[in-house]
C-alpha cells in the first residue's frame, strides 16, 4: 500500500510541482489549497504524513497544527517562506516534526518526507533508535529536577514540565550520557533519527524551548551548557 500524504499548500503551482515529484518518488498524494479545505480533508481519511504551508487563507497553517494534534501523532512537516526562529518556533512549538524553508530543492523534500515517515514507524514500534540500549526502568534526579524514562515524564521541584516529545528526548539524551560533548548534527541524529541538513534553527528553537522549561534563567543556563563552537553538554548539577 503506498503511504498517503496531506499536501497543504495554497500556491496552486508550487503544489503541483511538490505532488508530482512525490508521486514519482511512490507516494499517495492529496492536496487542499486551504484550511478548510485541509481540515475536511484530514477529517476524511488517514494519512502518513502531512505537508503544511504555513500562509493559508480561511485558516491559518497554525490553526489547522493544533486540529490535527488535537487528534492525531501523524508526521508535520512545515513548508513556509518565513525563514525566523519566531515563525519555527511557533510552528515547532505547537507539534511540528520538522521545517523546511521555501525555496526548497525537490531532493531535500523528498529525504525529509522519507524521514519524518521512518521515524513515525519507529514511534509506532515502540523502538525509538536511541531508547534500545536503556534500562527498563529508570529515573534521573539532577538538583531538582526528575527525568523519567519510564514514563517519557520531568518534574521541576516536584511540579510536572510539560515537555514536547522532541523536547524530551533531548533532554534525555544529555542527562543519559552526563559528559558527554553533542554537537548539532549529533543531537540531531539521534533525537530526530536522521542526518543534519544544517539547518541550525531547528536545534536552536527546540533548545531554546527546552530551557525556558527547565532552567531557573535561561540566559544562563545550568542544566544544558552551550560550548561555543563545538556544542551542548549536560551541567555538573547535583
Amino acid at each position: 500500500m503506498l503511504e498517503r500524504i496531506l499536501l497543504i499548500e495554497d500556491d496552486e503551482a508550487i503544489s503541483e510541482m511538490v505532488r508530482s515529484y512525490l508521486v514519482k518518488e511512490g507516494y499517495e498524494v492529496e492536496t487542499a489549497f486551504d484550511g478548510e479545505a485541509a481540515e475536511s480533508v484530514f477529517r476524511l481519511k488517514p494519512f502518513d504524513l502531512v505537508l503544511l504551508d504555513l500562509m493559508l487563507p480561511k485558516r491559518s497553517g497554525t490553526d489547522i497544527l493544533q486540529t490535527i494534534r488535537s487528534s492525531s501523532l501523524v508526521p508535520v512537516l512545515i513548508m513556509s517562506a518565513k525563514d525566523s526562529d519566531v515563525d519555527k518556533a511557533l510552528g515547532l512549538g505547537f507539534g511540528a516534526d520538522d521545517y523546511i524553508t521555501k525555496p526548497f530543492s525537490m531532493i531535500e523534500l523528498a529525504a525529509r518526507v522519507k524521514a519524518a515517515i521512518r521515524r513515525a514507524g519507529y514511534a509506532a514500534a515502540g523502538t525509538p533508535r536511541e531508547e534500545m540500549s536503556l534500562p527498563a526502568s529508570q529515573t534521573i534526579t539532577l538538583r531538582g529536577l526528575t527525568v523519567d524514562l519510564d514514563n517519557f515524564s520531568a518534574l521541576k521541584n516536584g511540579e510536572e514540565v510539560k515537555l514536547t516529545a522532541k523536547e524530551f528526548h533531548i533532554l534525555k539524551l544529555f542527562v543519559t550520557h552526563p559528559g558527554r560533548v553533542f554537537t548539532k548534527a549529533q543531537i540531531y541524529a539521534s533525537v530526530w533519527a536522521d542526518d543534519y541538513y544544517g539547518d541550525e534553527n531547528v536545534i536552536n528553537v527546540h533548545m531554546r524551548r527546552l530551557r525556558e522549561k527547565i532552567e531557573d534563567d535561561p540566559s544562563h543556563p545550568e542544566y544544558i551548557k552551550t560550548l561555543w563552537g563545538i556544542g551542548y553538554k549536560l551541567g555538573e548539577v547535583q
